[in-house]
């Protein structure tokens, strides 16, 4: 009985810092950039997908989620700052993203029956990509078109916000899904 108190402790103790990490990670991964000819893009995904691989659904989407809610109490963790006005930034919708993305990359992990392979590990990080691509694209679509006044076509919206950004993510993705088997191997994924 001792024992396993002690151990639930001790997951508790493992899963808080990870969910701190996860948070921290995210922060500092909108200053990480990669240098890439037509789109350079930043390594909040790699963080974001592995908060949902590691931390699983409700845990990787809340730490993303917190990520946010300091961003838009004033924190500077954002891109381009921080503060309730960034609602308005086009690119915001990309945050929402992460935390829904992280959610679903969570959930597909969790459907896996002891360890998750690394195809599944992949497709729940594709899967993840796509929600946090389809919660970008409309964000950007609708401020642009409907509050900033400065239309864009559905067209335009594809072409710069998912056809020239995508191949990096696909990459980061990839090493999520290698990163996060890695990981549950030594025992650090949560339920």
């Amino acid at each position: 009985m001792q024992q396993e108190a002690a151990a639930a402790v001790q997951n508790r103790t493992r899963d808080t810092v990870l969910f701190g990490l996860f948070t921290a990670l995210t922060a500092v991964g909108a200053f990480i950039r990669v240098p890439v000819p037509v789109c350079p893009f930043t390594l909040q995904l790699l963080f974001t997908t592995l908060a949902g691989l590691i931390l699983g659904s409700r845990r990787g989407a809340a730490a993303v989620a917190l990520y946010v809610a300091l961003g838009l109490i004033g924190v500077p963790v954002f891109t381009q700052g921080g503060g309730p006005g960034y609602i308005f930034q086009p690119t915001f919708g990309y945050l929402i993203g992460f935390a829904a993305g992280a959610w679903l990359t969570g959930r597909i992990r969790e459907g896996a029956s002891g360890m998750a392979g690394l195809g599944r590990l992949l497709a729940a990080s594709f899967a993840g990509l796509l929600v946090v691509y389809l919660f970008g694209m409309v964000y950007v679509y609708i401020i642009n078109n409907f509050y900033l006044g400065t239309p864009i076509g559905v067209w335009p919206v594809v072409l710069y916000c998912f056809v020239l950004a995508v191949p990096g993510d696909l990459c980061l993705c990839v090493l999520a899904a290698v990163l996060a088997r890695r990981l549950g191997r030594a025992g650090l994924w949560t339920r």
